[in-house]
């Protein structure tokens, strides 16, 4: 017994060698590098494997990730694409660079608005952030066209609508609205003196600072704001009658990635319970697509009304969207 006990411990460390130095996985995330590598490390420990992440700035949010996976089509250098967004790896998937998966289908994501080859993990949903001090709870928007109110000239604050979860909001508007409509949303923007930011996360900054009244962002921006205690409050517009936007997480392989079966493993972590509890923990998401989870606890306990819109409809939108933002905004 004393001599297969030795026997058994042996091979057990000489696989944890092994792992040690084999290729590591190498996975494209848009997902904020302060969260996602909370996540990343736990799931090297969690696969006995060592990965090799490589993050997209914050000022090209997902696009510069796209553009990479298709220039290494031919030879792939990633095994994993994790997205803070949807959008994106649905585009990516059309082009044929992303694998199909094992793991079934999120349950709490439309099947209809999901990739064929990737997965959905935690929501996010498309809000208004508020400088408490200096508007009411009675004064506060409620729509996306209530950041046109002349009261908030000079004091709103958006996003650069080409990259990330703004982008595909827009896009979306785009296709729900029709361009008229946008267009006219757009030309209001500018109107009221819209002021352009890198990033979501420079939104919640600006209005943390009351720089802006009120900008429109991400709930992970505006949660983290909420937890610091700083000045600023929430608001899910409610956009004809259906709610705010939501904005999920996806998780997808790599077609003809270097490390097939390990990354495989590395989908199915990602994917897991474990994985989207910890998200909502650590802020980066806030709405899970699992029943049996809690929401972040800043968002009360009645989870928020959301739509969501096919893929296919919102990437008809986005090049359309994106002509009538560099015409009538920037």
């Amino acid at each position: 017994m004393r001599l297969f006990a030795r026997i058994t411990c042996a091979l057990a460390g000489l696989t944890c060698y092994a792992s040690l130095f084999a290729q590591p996985i190498v996975v494209y995330t848009s997902t904020d590098q302060e969260y996602a590598e909370v996540v990343l490390r736990e799931a090297e420990t969690a696969i006995g494997r060592r990965l090799n992440a490589v993050f997209d700035a914050e000022a090209s949010k997902t696009v510069g990730l796209e553009r990479r996976l298709v220039a290494e089509k031919g030879q792939p250098k990633a095994d994993v694409f994790w997205n803070s967004e949807f959008l994106r790896t649905h585009r990516l998937d059309k082009q044929g660079v992303l694998a199909a998966t094992s793991v079934a289908p999120s349950v709490g994501v439309p099947v209809a608005v999901t990739a064929a080859h990737s997965v959905g993990v935690g929501i996010r949903g498309r809000v208004i952030a508020v400088h408490t001090p200096a508007v009411k709870e009675a004064d506060q928007p409620r729509r996306l066209e209530d950041l046109l109110d002349p009261r908030f000239k000079g004091k709103v604050a958006i996003a650069r609508p080409l990259f990330g979860t703004t982008s595909t909001h827009f896009a979306a508007l785009h296709a729900q609205w029709g361009p008229a409509k946008f267009t006219s949303f757009l030309q209001g923007l500018k109107k009221n003196g819209v002021m352009i930011l890198p990033g979501n996360g420079d939104v919640r900054d600006a209005v943390v600072a009351g720089r802006a009244l009120v900008g429109l962002t991400d709930t992970d921006d505006a949660v983290g704001a909420v937890r610091r205690g700083q000045p600023l409050s929430m608001v899910f517009p409610d956009q004809e009658a259906e709610g705010a936007f939501g904005i999920y997480m996806t998780v997808a392989l790599v077609k003809g990635g270097p490390n097939p079966a390990a990354a495989q493993k590395l989908v199915e972590y990602l994917a897991s319970e474990k994985a989207e509890q910890r998200l909502i923990e650590l802020g980066a998401v806030q709405i899970p697509v699992r029943a049996s989870l809690p929401m972040a606890r800043e968002l009360g306990t009645a989870r928020p009304k959301l739509w969501f819109m096919p893929p296919d409809r919102i990437d008809a939108s986005l090049e359309p969207s994106v002509e009538l933002i560099r015409k009538h905004l920037l």
